[in-house]
């Protein structure tokens, strides 16, 4: 890579970069976002018995789990089917943390104007077809609006203010009474006006809005978009997903969280993009799959690749890649720069052709990160053939920085017998 074309990149590319990782709302959105996974791993892991019985069709452990199975799902109702409350409390508390107005009101709030927008009234009580994950981007309208609002009003001063001698609890909720009222007060007309104009909720009026973003983003050169530019922002010294995951992992969520509630009632699994086949797959072992160069390292005559790649082979393992890509280092080197950010594609193009086919399982589950490779694809899929899939791509990626790998080795090689 020469150093004119890297100059480019570092003119062009970096001020974007900065922007996103700066600008509140899209890393408020990408925290609240990152903070809902446990509750989705509590989600999958309600859904397990449900896979087990469609794995097994028939037999005792089936018959059990038929018998019992409300039980065993029980949690699911109270997870994955309200995902979008806890979306908007964390990321209407990660935005006003940013605002420095974070408070025991703040997550409360935007979880009452959520519920305006989202809830339907019906006979006996409210529905929640709207406050799993096809609310979602309706829980990132509730927290922005709702901090939005709030920060205006406290900048304003218009919230009543008690004496210091009131103890600060007290003082805090009469401080968020007004606020809380506008807040209310606007969600009830945009609830209503979105009925009036659209006949549909709210909810369902948003989903409509953005059908076209949401559709483009489940795609092939989706992904390859995303995948680019993560692997060429780390390649610059940039946490790549901490950027770039700010404006994808919400569709990514939404994505996952709606394959498990259609596997759960028995509908046809969909979405390929979720969070998980991005950290299990796609980014296996760590950005740039580079188990397989870590391997290499740890094989390597010379002194100074072969201790960085003996130090980095646990962590890889559990998908923390830090300390060869600062090690090595992969970042501005030019002998790294075409494997660590155009084999990832390769990955990409070989998992969505396998899935898409059919060839392997979509995603049904959202399993806990920095597992070894392998082990969280099939929690993912339950499809032995996807672990398969995940050592084709270590092994094709191992092939893709072989030669690279080589050059820089004979590179670092000379530099030894010089010194």
């Amino acid at each position: 890579m020469n150093s004119k074309l890297q100059d480019i990149l570092m003119k062009y590319l970096m001020p974007i970069a900065n922007r996103v990782e700066q600008q509140k709302h899209l890393q408020a959105i990408k925290d609240g976002m990152i903070a809902v996974i446990p509750v989705i791993i509590i989600g999958s892991i309600s859904l397990l018995p449900t896979a087990i019985m469609n794995l097994l069709g028939s037999g005792p452990v089936y018959d059990f789990l038929a018998k019992y199975i409300n039980v065993f799902t029980y949690a699911g109702m109270f997870s994955n089917d309200m995902l979008s409350i806890y979306a908007a409390l964390f990321i209407a508390v990660a935005l006003a943390k940013s605002y420095g107005i974070c408070n025991n009101q703040t997550g409360a709030t935007a979880v009452l104007v959520h519920l305006i927008l989202s809830g339907v009234s019906i006979e006996g009580g409210l529905s929640i077809a709207y406050l799993g994950a096809s609310g979602l981007f309706t829980s990132i309208v509730s927290a922005i609006l709702s901090v939005e609002i709030t920060r205006i009003m406290m900048k304003k001063k218009l919230f009543i203010r008690l004496p210091d001698s009131v103890p600060s609890m007290v003082g805090e909720s009469f401080a968020t009474l007004v606020p809380l009222i506008v807040n209310v007060f606007v969600a009830v007309v945009i609830a209503n006006v979105s009925l009036a104009l659209s006949g549909q909720v709210f909810p369902a009026f948003i989903m409509s809005v953005l059908a076209p973003a949401i559709t483009t983003m489940d795609t092939l050169p989706a992904l390859l978009i995303v995948i680019f530019l993560t692997q060429l922002l780390w390649f610059f010294g940039l946490h790549g997903p901490s950027i770039t995951s700010a404006v994808w992992a919400s569709f990514a969520i939404a994505y996952g969280a709606e394959n498990m509630a259609n596997y759960a009632a028995g509908l046809p699994v969909t979405h390929i993009f979720t969070f998980g086949l991005y950290y299990n797959i796609l980014q296996v072992t760590g950005s740039g799959l580079t188990l397989g160069l870590v391997l290499l390292m740890m094989r390597s005559k010379a002194k100074s690749l072969k201790s960085i790649g003996t130090v980095s082979i646990v962590p890889s393992l559990f998908g923390i890649n830090e300390p060869v890509i600062f090690g090595a280092p992969i970042i501005l080197n030019p002998f790294m720069f075409i494997p660590f950010v155009f084999g990832p594609l390769v990955i990409t193009v070989i998992t969505y052709v396998a899935m898409s086919s059919g060839l392997v399982g979509m995603p049904i589950a959202n399993p806990p990160g920095f597992l070894p490779p392998g082990v969280g694809a099939f929690l993912m899929t339950l499809d032995w053939k996807c672990v398969v899939l995940v050592f084709v791509c270590l092994i094709i990626m191992t092939l893709i920085y072989y030669p690279f790998f080589k050059a820089m080795e004979a590179d670092e090689l000379k530099k030894e017998q010089q010194a």
